[in-house]
Parts: C-alpha cells; sequence; structure tokens
C-alpha cells in the first residue's frame, strides 16, 4: 500500500508546482499589463496636456516626447504609429518653442516612423492593401525637415504630395489643425518658388492665404520688378506689419512659428530701398533705421540709407553712411577682401569729388569678386568716375553702354548729366 500511495503524492507534488509556476505567470503577465496601462495612460495625459494648453510650455512639450519614447519600447507594433505621431508633434512643438533644430529633425524621424510604420494599424498582414497613412504626416515631416534646414532633393516633392492628398485622420487631429499643417505646406512650397524666382507658383501657394506674410511680400516682389516703387513699398509694409501681427501670437498658439521666417533687417531694407525709389526719402530713412536696428551690420542697408539721405539733401550725413558701410562690409568678409566694400568706398570719394581714387576703388570691387547683382553699377560707376574725371574719350560710350543694366539704385541722371557735360569726340 505504501508502494502505491507515493506515485499519488509526486503527482499531487507536481500539480501544485505548475499551478504555482501558472500563479507566477499570471502575475508577471497581469504586471506588465499593469505597466503597460500605466505608460500608455502617462503618454496620453502628457500628450494631451502639451497640446491643448492655451500657453503652451517648453518643459510640458519636452515630457511629452519622453513618455511616448517609454511607450514605444513596450506599445505592442498595431499601436506604434499614433504613438511615433505624438512623439513627432511633440517634438515639433519643443523644438519650435526652442527654437533647436535638433528637435526640428527629431519630429521629421517619428513622422517618418508614423508613416512607415501606419499599415501596421490594421494588425497582422490582412488580404486586403495596405492602408496609406494621412498626408498630413508627410506635410508635418517636410515641414519638420525644412525647419532644420535639413531638407533634402525629396523634401519638396514629398511636401508637394502631402499638400496635394490633402487627407487627415481624426485619430491624429482636429481639422483646424490639419488645415493648420496644410496651410504651413504651402506657405513652404510658396517661398521655395520665391526662392527659384518662380513668382508665379507662388502666388498659387499663397492664394489661400490673402493676408499672410508672403502673400504681400510676392506682390512686393513683383511690383518691384515693373518698376511700381510705391506699389512695392506699400506691399513690403503690408508684409512687415503682418508678420509683426504673426509673432505676436506666438506665445499662445505654437503653430504661427512653423513656416518660413523673413530676415526682418533684410525686409526692412527692402521696404526702405522701395520708398527711397518711390521718392519718398524721409519715410525711406524710418524703414532703413529699423533694418539697422533688426541687423546692425546690414551694409546694403547703411548704403541704401545713405542715399535716402543724399536724396532727402543730407549730404555730410550721406557721406557718413556710405564709409559706414564700407566698413560694415570689410568686417563682414571672411578674408577682408571685400567688393561691396570697393564699391560703397568708391561712391564716397566719388561724392567728394576725388574721381581718380573712386576710379580706383571700382576697379578693386570688380577685381575682388564683387556679387553678381552689385557687377553691374559697380561697371557703371567705374565708367561715371572716369568720364567725370576727364577720361571721354575712352570712357564716354562706355558708361552711356553700362547703364542699360545697372540697378534701380545707381544714379542715372548723374550719369547722364556727366556724358552731356563730356565735350563729344
Amino acid at each position: 500500500m505504501a508502494r502505491a500511495s507515493r506515485p499519488a503524492k509526486c503527482y499531487k507534488r507536481s500539480v501544485t508546482k505548475a499551478g504555482i509556476l501558472a500563479l507566477l505567470a499570471a502575475g508577471l503577465a497581469a504586471g506588465a499589463d499593469d505597466q503597460q496601462a500605466a505608460l500608455e495612460h502617462k503618454a496620453k495625459s502628457a500628450f494631451d496636456r502639451a497640446a491643448v494648453s492655451a500657453e503652451p510650455q517648453l518643459a510640458d512639450a519636452i515630457q511629452c516626447v519622453q513618455d511616448q519614447a517609454a511607450l514605444l519600447a513596450v506599445a505592442p507594433r498595431e499601436a506604434s504609429p499614433l504613438i511615433h505621431y505624438r512623439k513627432g508633434w511633440c517634438a515639433l512643438m519643443a523644438a519650435a518653442l526652442g527654437e533647436n533644430p535638433a528637435g526640428f529633425r527629431d519630429a521629421a524621424a517619428a513622422f517618418d516612423q508614423a508613416v512607415a510604420t501606419w499599415p501596421a494599424r490594421l494588425g497582422p498582414a490582412k488580404a486586403a492593401p495596405a492602408e496609406p497613412g494621412p498626408s498630413v504626416l508627410m506635410a508635418l515631416g517636410g515641414i519638420a525637415r525644412l525647419e532644420a534646414k535639413a531638407e533634402d532633393g525629396g523634401t519638396r516633392d514629398e511636401m508637394m504630395v502631402g499638400v496635394a492628398r490633402n487627407t487627415c485622420s481624426p485619430e491624429l487631429m482636429g481639422p483646424s489643425a490639419c488645415q493648420a499643417v496644410f496651410r504651413a505646406g504651402r506657405e513652404w512650397l510658396g517661398w521655395m518658388a520665391l526662392e527659384r524666382g518662380e513668382a508665379g507658383e507662388a502666388a498659387r501657394y499663397f492664394a489661400d492665404q490673402p493676408d499672410s506674410f508672403w502673400t504681400h511680400w510676392a506682390k512686393g516682389k513683383r511690383a518691384f520688378a515693373e518698376g511700381r516703387y510705391r506699389d512695392a513699398a506699400i506691399e513690403y509694409g503690408a508684409s512687415v506689419d503682418l508678420w509683426r501681427a504673426r509673432q505676436a501670437r506666438w506665445p499662445g498658439d505654437w503653430m504661427a512659428r512653423l513656416g518660413p521666417q523673413p530676415a526682418m533687417g533684410a525686409a526692412l531694407a527692402e521696404l526702405g530701398g522701395a520708398r527711397l525709389l518711390a521718392g519718398e526719402a524721409a519715410a525711406a530713412i524710418l524703414a532703413l533705421d529699423a533694418a539697422l536696428e533688426a541687423e546692425p551690420r546690414n551694409a546694403r542697408a547703411c548704403y541704401l540709407r545713405a542715399r535716402a539721405k543724399e536724396q532727402a539733401g543730407q549730404a555730410e550725413a550721406a557721406s557718413a553712411d556710405y564709409n559706414l558701410a564700407a566698413r560694415m562690409a570689410y568686417a563682414g568678409s571672411a578674408d577682408l577682401v571685400s567688393g561691396e566694400a570697393h564699391l560703397y568706398r568708391g561712391i564716397l570719394l566719388y561724392r567728394r569729388r576725388d574721381f581718380s581714387r573712386a576710379e580706383d576703388e571700382f576697379s578693386s570691387a570688380l577685381n575682388a569678386g564683387i556679387a553678381t547683382d552689385m557687377r553691374a553699377d559697380a561697371v557703371a560707376w567705374r565708367h561715371l568716375a572716369a568720364v567725370a574725371g576727364g577720361a571721354c574719350a575712352v570712357s564716354r560710350s562706355l558708361l552711356e553702354e553700362s547703364l542699360a543694366d545697372v540697378s534701380p539704385y545707381f544714379p542715372k541722371t548723374d550719369a547722364r548729366s556727366a556724358v552731356a557735360s563730356c565735350p563729344a569726340l
């Protein structure tokens, strides 16, 4: 009887041991589920806190990124697209609030992951074709790369496809936020068209934003190119006012920070230049003062202010600005060789009627490799200095020929007076 009872006793022990192991496994699984549920709750709460705040906080956005990353480590594959999106959104917000290029690159990588994993939302592979992700994810990836100045040859194409498809998802964001993303995408595409000199294409992308900086800027560029300087000044002025109003919204609307941002010093210099050419010297000087306040080493703005002061009859103040523009250009050059600085120095000497030295400075400007958009003016100034110095036989006809290519800032009236004063051959 004793021998017969031992197997039953051993069997009873093995059942007890298996039960304990099962209970332990169940406990561990329940603990893992509880941990994952806690991470999911924390990540979702962090995203909601960062995304819906009336005054977005950098700390909340950073915490949101960290919480999404922690959740990704344990989340099932089908949940990963939405988590990648939330991580990218918070990284984009943090980068915008902190003006951090590296953060924009992280955001772009997260949006790329959201696009790549989007088909996983359907669970195990199905017979149906994979569902493409909402194109807003492509637009967000392109925006992030452009904000990081890390775009490659495919960024523009990606943005064009994303904006053209114009698809969103309520799982990601509401309709207003989605359209704000697409507006930023179109703004970048319009800006890229302006950079390529394609004003017509730029206008197409800006068509739904009649009161944006870039819409008025594109109109101003077109008016300037057509010689309508007063219209250009009006459009440039509207652009500057609109950009300042947009900046005022930044504390409560972080998405207003997305999109190409103008260099305000350069924008105000263009406004001043248009006012100068429109014959509004006093208004030009005010705009150029503001340009130099925004960008103290802007040699071009200082040169244009000299021209405006000259037009206003402030000869001594104009000479001081020509001198200052030359010094700024020298200081801004990498190797203290600046064709721009030689140009401004030559104009100063010309105004002082030191024609021989002025001609030497203009020659030096050309030899120093002056920028393409200044070269025609430097050529004409050299011929003008030569004519004014009495070298009519050689330079008179050259000066007349060079006037066809000069910028609107070159003093054609002075040149024609010099030609008229030059003895006929």
